[in-house]
Parts: structure tokens; C-alpha cells; sequence
């Protein structure tokens, strides 16, 4: 059993969103949003260095100057899984934590969580997170990625679509609503935050884009298509992901109920 791996985490972090240009650097209670995450994988107990991946040096200047470190990456990268494996080619680590560059209130313990699987089983090459679903409309969300898992706590399959189908409750016609019981059940979310053994990172970003993958347009679809298992946690620490302006008041607002309970 392995009992000393170096882990980082690895922050994606691009100026050019199509739909929220600047968003790293976007200010929440008067940091930008980028200081918010990396403070947040700084406080993670498992974690020995945190990088920002960026493809701008606007980027880069505003976390050299809280004190983070950023390195400068390629602007052609697809996804930000490949503009990680950039950043992580040279590093010397054993695991690569890969943290969206637009989730300010991501659990530090959720971290610890993707890298604890690796120090209890070395076989695995591939951690990501899921969480239970208590609002029935969240599963006929596209926008929400459902996941299902083996009793082993391997992915069987992440789809848009309702997994599993409840063949006796639903119907073409008809989408039941589903009481929080019956949700509570059979229904996880899947939480996109991923974390990787080095030498597979680098393998997989050379892997050709899957057919499930194009067709779901689900990156780690790829992972499962090529026969390799994703080792998901369950946690019930949620986070909030900053994917338009509106986001950041319902950010600023958790933030500053947490204060007044402090």
C-alpha cells in the first residue's frame, strides 16, 4: 500500500470564456476569484504545491501577486485536462489534482477526498467525486452530469441524461417528480473535479476523442471507453461553479452568510 505520494493540485485557469471573458480574475469580496480557489486547494491537507495553468499573463501577474504560483501554457489547448498535463509534464509529483479555475467555494476536504484512494489502493489510476441528488428537477437537467457506480465504487457510466431509468415510474409522456426519498436513493451528481496518477494523465490527454465522448460531450467518457476504471467518491460538500456574472452573487451571498454565523 502506497504511503507517500506528492500530490498537487493544478488549477486550469483561461481568459478567453466565450461566455464570461475574464472570469479568473472577475473580484469576490475583493480578491479575484482565481485567489479564492487556490487558498481553498492551499488549506487541503493531502496537497504539496498549488500551480494555476494559464494561457494569459494577466492571469499569471494577478496570482504572483497574492503569492500564488502560475505557470504560462499554451492558448491551442482544447480542454483544460490537456492545458494540466502541460503544467504537470516536468513536475516531480506522483498525483495531479485537477480543480476548475471557477469553483471559489470548493471544499478543501473535497481534495483530500480525490486523493485518498490513490494511498489505499495503488491499481488506481483516475478519482472524481459524486454527491446525492435531492432535487428531482436536477436530473432531468442536462446541465447536471449524473453518474452511476459499482458496489466496488467504480463509474459505470456518466450521462445528461436520467441514469438510472426508472422503467416503472416514467414514461415518454410523463416525468414523475421524485420525492426526496426515492432521489435520495439511486441518483448522484457528478462533481467535475478529477484526480490523476502523473503517468496516466499524460496518456490519456494523447488518447484520440471517443465516440461517447462526442456524443455526450463528456470528457472522462474517453477514460471509460479506452477500459480504464474511474474510482468515484461520494461527498456531501457541495460548491457552487461560477458560469456567468449572476454566479458571483449567489457567491458573494454564501460567503457572507458564513460570516455572520462566524
Amino acid at each position: 500500500m502506497p504511503t507517500e505520494l506528492k500530490a498537487v493540485v493544478i488549477i486550469p485557469a483561461r481568459w478567453g470564456s466565450t461566455r464570461f471573458p475574464g472570469k479568473p480574475l472577475e473580484k469576490i469580496g475583493g480578491k479575484p476569484m482565481i485567489q479564492w480557489v487556490v487558498e481553498r486547494a492551499q488549506n487541503a491537507e493531502s496537497i504539496s504545491e498549488v500551480i494555476v495553468a494559464t494561457d494569459d499573463k494577466r492571469i499569471l501577474k494577478a496570482v504572483e501577486s497574492f503569492g500564488g504560483k502560475s505557470v504560462l501554457t499554451s492558448s491551442a489547448h482544447v480542454s483544460g485536462t490537456d492545458r494540466i498535463a502541460e503544467a504537470a509534464k516536468d513536475l516531480d509529483c506522483d498525483i495531479v489534482i485537477n480543480v476548475q479555475g471557477d469553483e471559489p467555494l470548493i471544499p478543501s476536504a473535497n481534495i483530500d477526498l480525490l486523493v485518498k484512494p490513490f494511498l489505499e489502493d495503488e491499481s488506481i489510476k483516475v478519482t472524481t467525486l459524486k454527491s446525492k441528488i435531492l432535487d428531482g428537477d436536477e436530473i432531468f437537467d442536462p446541465n447536471v452530469v449524473k453518474v452511476t457506480s459499482s458496489n466496488a465504487g467504480f463509474a459505470l457510466y456518466f450521462s445528461r441524461s436520467p441514469i438510472p431509468y426508472l422503467r416503472d415510474k416514467w414514461t415518454n409522456e410523463e416525468q414523475v417528480f421524485l420525492s426526496e426519498t426515492e432521489s435520495d436513493k439511486v441518483f448522484y451528481k457528478h462533481i467535475g473535479a478529477y484526480g490523476f496518477k502523473k503517468n496516466f494523465l499524460m496518456e490519456y490527454t494523447e488518447m484520440p476523442e471517443s465516440l461517447l465522448e462526442k456524443t455526450e460531450k463528456l470528457e472522462q467518457l474517453r477514460i471509460l471507453e479506452n477500459g480504464i476504471p474511474i474510482y468515484v467518491v461520494e461527498t456531501i460538500l457541495g460548491s457552487i461553479g461560477v458560469d456567468c456574472k449572476e454566479d458571483l452573487a449567489k457567491v458573494e451571498e454564501l460567503l457572507n452568510q458564513v460570516e455572520r454565523i462566524n
